[in-house]
């Protein structure tokens, strides 16, 4: 059976990147990088990337939104990939992007369906909690369709509570243990249908 042939894009430290690479080196993902993606410069995913001899390559704006999102889908497109999975990619791609991937763009978002969308998503959930609004965030992967944020059809979610002697950092060190294992199991199934 081949490889599933991945793209992975990002925008900063590249942690769930970093979960990817690993589940494929122990053999836990039948799968392989072609690209590491990202849309900042100097962001330790791209050394993560480097470190497992993965390409990475910053793409830049540098024309409008629109011509950047056809530039890059083209770009993208070229290397022919199977998936293309947004792990902490911090932009919102245009139709002139996901056009060349229908049904085949995964993004990873730390909150339920519904619930804070966009950025700053485990700010605004550990404020919410600690207001007393909530007691638990989670984590989703979901298709990403269209221009919409963080609304795609759902893949996978998983709960995270939230406990009265969090800090923000608590948090987040949980949630992100979770996207890594939830992000890693749903391109495991992805690959096997």
């Amino acid at each position: 059976m081949s490889k599933a042939k991945l793209v992975v894009m990002i925008s900063g430290n590249g942690s769930n990147l970093q979960a990817i690479i690993d589940a494929i080196e122990s053999s836990q993902l039948s799968a392989q990088i072609l690209a590491v993606i990202s849309s900042r410069a100097n962001v330790y995913g791209l050394q993560r990337a480097e470190n497992h001899r993965i390409p990475s390559i910053v793409f830049y704006q540098t024309t409008t939104r629109a011509d950047y999102d056809a530039d890059l889908g083209d770009f993208v497109a070229n290397l022919k990939p199977d998936w293309v999975i947004l792990a902490g990619w911090m932009r919102i791609l245009s139709m002139n992007f996901l056009r060349h991937f229908p049904n085949r763009v995964v993004n990873l978002h730390p909150a339920l369906p519904g619930q804070f969308p966009g950025t700053h998503a485990i700010e605004r959930a550990f404020t919410a909690a600690q207001q007393g609004q909530i007691d638990h965030t989670g984590v989703m992967v979901h298709l990403v369709p269209d221009e919409g944020v963080d609304d795609g059809p759902v893949l996978a979610t998983e709960t995270v509570p939230i406990y009265h002697d969090d800090t923000l950092e608590t948090v987040e060190a949980r949630i992100h243990a979770v996207e890594h294992q939830i992000l890693v199991d749903t391109i495991g199934k992805l690959i096997k249908n």
